[in-house]
């Protein structure tokens, strides 16, 4: 398509709106206020130190302090939920937000109108590959908010952003690397966007985005393999074994340690994502944030014929318990997903090693 008649976001999102008649167009005008937060962080992002004075500003004036996940927070973690924030708060379609950032839900402002919505987002993930100059984004999911929410307009709570990622009405992610791109789900599959920097739009440059069903290609933090389950084990030595061993064909392994720039190549050309659960802590269910992270990447993986686990049952069926809850996370292409999850169900991995995962292994325990 001439680049002279490719859609806009706006467009796009009025053209899916036709499929609702009796839409309000509410969702619509939420998507593009968190299309005008990514655009405002992708420049923050794009000058780094060079940026308004950032450079200039004492480490502890901006950043510095442990998030809730026991993180230090970087300045651009700051400024980045800052932004989705002020952009979002006062469009009168949210009742309330929650951040990975926020120990608690965020209130939308008495000064301002509330709305049917609720948005969760992490608002720059990967910001740890910032002073590397690594592809880093934001990811965001919208829920509708219960209806005594909606009806009473009263403060969101806890408990009201514990849905299950089915229930997800929307999802995305942008991320900032060589050009910045937003990657969407309404629910009717996914497309991409491109950041036009002389109109300051997005752009669509990829309508419908599908992930094969087959790969060669696997990402994992091996650093962690002494930790791993056994059916982890399995798998990626059976991968790490090539054409001689019982996959029978050669694997690449990446790790990018920035899980959008993950989400993203796979997203792109394939591959499966692991990030499970494994015993290095065993009061963690992994290490990877259900709501911010997982949830809104696997509505997007599913959405694009993809699929997104825990390693043992679908991400998106899991009932959250707390807004900041911890878990494992396995997506990518269909049939390498579907293995790994076989390889955790079968009763010949539970309480025993196989002699693949004996001394001999390249990853030794």
């Amino acid at each position: 398509m001439p680049l002279s008649h490719r859609w806009t976001l706006t467009r796009y999102l009025i053209e899916e709106r036709r499929r609702f008649p009796t839409a309000s167009g509410d969702l619509n005008a939420l998507l593009l206020d968190v299309s005008l937060a990514c655009k405002a962080i992708a420049r923050v992002v794009a000058f780094g130190s060079l940026g308004d004075g950032l450079s200039q500003m004492p480490p502890e004036a901006v950043g510095g302090e442990l998030n809730v996940q026991g993180e230090v927070q970087k300045p651009l973690d700051v400024i980045s939920n800052e932004v989705f924030m002020r952009m979002n708060e006062w469009n009168g379609h949210l009742a309330g937000m929650a951040s990975e950032e926020m120990d608690e839900p965020r209130q939308i402002p008495q000064a301002y109108p509330r709305g049917k919505y609720l948005l969760v987002f992490d608002p720059l993930d990967g910001s740890s590959n910032i002073d590397v100059n690594v592809a880093v984004g934001s990811i965001f999911s919208i829920l509708r908010a219960p209806q005594d929410v909606i009806d009473s307009g009263r403060d969101v709570v806890e408990s009201d952003f514990l849905q299950p990622g089915a229930k997800q009405i929307a999802a995305g992610y942008a991320i900032y690397g060589p050009t910045t791109m937003l990657v969407l789900s309404v629910g009717n599959g996914v497309a991409g966007f491109t950041l036009n920097p002389n109109l300051g739009e997005f752009v669509l440059t990829h309508p419908d985005l599908k992930v094969p069903a087959d790969t060669s290609e696997f990402a994992i933090n091996s650093s962690n393999s002494r930790f791993w389950e056994p059916p982890v084990k399995r798998y990626v030595d059976e991968c790490l074994a090539g054409k001689t061993g019982p996959r029978g064909r050669d694997f690449n392994m990446r790790w990018i340690a920035s899980m959008v720039a993950e989400a993203h190549r796979i997203m792109m050309r394939g591959g499966v994502f692991m990030y499970p659960r494994d015993n290095k802590d065993p009061s963690k269910a992994g290490r990877l944030r259900l709501l911010y992270e997982a949830n809104p990447i696997g509505f997007i993986m599913e959405q694009a014929g993809a699929r997104c686990s825990t390693g043992r049952q679908p991400m998106l069926g899991v009932q959250p318990t707390s807004l900041h809850q911890r878990i494992g996370l396995v997506f990518g292409s269909k049939n390498e997903v579907e293995r790994i999850e076989r390889y955790h169900n079968d009763s010949t991995n539970r309480g025993a090693e196989t002699p693949l995962f004996a001394e001999r292994s390249l990853f030794r325990d």
